[in-house]
């Protein structure tokens, strides 16, 4: 009777004492949702309603997904679709990608309780020379006193130990892991379009260099003709030694011009290897003329279909996410941690009494813990965080201003390379007008040297920079897709799902 009052008196204790905790911990949650904040910061930026050099109807040609095939070029589709998928920087930002997947899963294993199985057999024997016993693992005390000194003991067991995630720490951990993922992904097609404008820029460098060659090549034997013509006329008296050797020096210095740009061709067929992951010496580049290619129309959209749309801002947008979750989570650790720990299984000195009903045992214990004084340790954990915060907050503001003028210096590039290239143009037809004219007169002899060799310089260097200036427009083009992101993939109104051909997943 004694016995039962006693356990009914210890009871009757530890009831109001587990009570008491529910009741603390129930009421540190509110407490704690003062203190813990789950809030994402906003950017605060004015997003301007038009860009100032876009056309009217922003939406006019929106920029397709494949928009490289726009060009008209079958070589620079194919160089540009192996490059996805065989470029170095692409399979390392996959790789990437696959780190961060792992590192996601890791963090949330801390939301699952840990089980492991465990199995043992020991065996122990005792000094036979003196007293004294040995305390073994299974706590059988072999070698004290009289009978066998030997001891033998077998034990299986199930141990398992949990964290109740009840602040959200852990799980603050995990969204933060999954937030890198996310922006390991956008960092993937950041990538992934910078190597195609890589692709394109060394194509077109290419196709640059072997108009050039071309014009060179025409000029040098432009300037050779009339050479041959003025020599004529030195030999029979009509010219001076100084008129050939003006001429001569514009004949040597077009054949000079001809290595530089030898030079520039085949660096960039080089380049345009190591792009798409081969080796020079197995890409053979056979290139063609820039006249030849189609500038794509684009327009720029709205600026804020921007934000949705460039790679570089989602990836600081996904990182800034992270960076409020790791806050969350540095917050959190001021508070309580409850870890919950239970093991159970069998353990026998005999083998085959080994599972029996009275070779069960069991042990579940919970704990608290509260953290009090750390050396600062924590506080310190929680301003790095902040601080981490804050540094990403104004990188993903500056991302954003930055896409928006990227977008106006493309427009204006374009608008302006296209006028450069049609004024161009029409210096190439009258300078090669005066050209004509000259070399006629030079063959009826009612000309002056002089003027000859101006015309002659005049009409080869307006024939060089146009080839620079329809290469600065292709560029102007290619720069314009970067800065819109790539390819779009507008949704339709009535639904999420998307029009055009996906881009390459990895």
């Amino acid at each position: 009777m004694r016995r039962g009052e006693s356990r009914r008196s210890i009871f009757s204790r530890r009831v109001p004492r587990l009570a008491a905790i529910g009741i603390a911990i129930v009421l540190a949650q509110p407490l704690a949702g003062c203190f813990l904040r789950d809030e994402n910061v906003p950017a605060a930026i004015e997003i301007p309603q038009a860009y100032r050099a876009g056309p009217r109807h922003a939406d006019a040609a929106l920029p397709s997904v494949v928009w490289w095939r726009g060009f008209g070029s079958r070589e620079l589709t194919a160089l540009i679709e192996e490059a996805l998928t065989s470029n170095f920087d692409v399979a390392a930002a996959v790789a990437r990608i696959v780190q961060a997947d792992a590192n996601a899963r890791i963090a949330g294993a801390a939301l699952l309780p840990i089980v492991n199985l465990n199995a043992s057999a020991t065996r122990q024997r005792a000094s036979q020379s003196g007293g004294g016993g040995v305390i073994s693992s299974t706590g059988v005390v072999a070698g004290s006193g009289g009978g066998s000194s030997e001891r033998v003991a077998y034990s299986t067991s199930l141990s398992a130990s949990y964290e109740i995630d009840f602040w959200g720490k852990n799980r603050a951990l995990q969204r933060a892991a999954e937030e890198l993922a996310v922006s390991s992904r956008f960092d993937r097609e950041v990538v992934a379009l910078t190597t195609v404008v890589s692709v394109a820029n060394a194509y077109f460098l290419v196709l640059e260099s072997q108009d050039r060659l071309r014009i060179a090549r025409d000029n040098l034997a432009a300037a050779t003709r009339v050479y041959n013509l003025i020599k004529q006329r030195f030999d029979v008296g009509t010219a001076s030694a100084l008129d050939t050797a003006q001429q001569e020096s514009l004949v040597n210095t077009q054949r000079a011009s001809i290595p530089p740009l030898e030079q520039t061709l085949r660096q960039n067929m080089a380049t345009l290897a190591v792009l798409i992951g081969r080796t020079p010496e197995s890409v053979g580049v056979r290139g063609g003329s820039m006249s030849r290619l189609r500038i794509p129309p684009v327009t720029p959209g709205l600026p804020s279909d921007l934000i949705a749309q460039r790679p570089d801002i989602r990836e600081a947008e996904a990182q800034l996410a992270s960076a409020n979750a790791n806050v969350y989570s540095a917050r959190a650790a001021f508070l309580p941690s409850i870890q919950l720990t239970g093991e159970g299984g069998y353990q026998s000195a005999i083998l085959k009494a080994l599972l029996r009903p009275e070779s069960a045992f069991y042990n579940v214990a919970a704990g608290l813990t509260q953290p009090l004084l750390d050396g600062l340790r924590l506080q310190g954990q929680l301003d790095l965080q902040v601080g981490r915060q804050d540094e990403l907050l104004q990188i993903y503001r500056k991302a954003i201003v930055n896409g928006f003028a990227d977008v106006e210096r493309a427009l204006i590039a374009v608008q302006q390379t296209t006028l450069r290239e049609r004024l161009q143009r029409e210096v190439v037809r009258s300078s090669r007008t005066a050209f004509d004219l000259s070399e006629k007169r030079l063959q009826e002899g009612t000309i002056d040297l002089v003027t000859l060799l101006q015309t002659q310089q005049t009409l080869f260097q307006a024939l060089d920079l146009l080839a620079q200036d329809q290469f600065d427009r292709l560029t102007a083009a290619v720069s314009l897709f970067q800065a819109l992101g790539g390819g779009w993939q507008k949704p339709k109104e009535d639904g999420p799902a998307t029009t055009g051909e996906g881009p390459p997943k990895p």
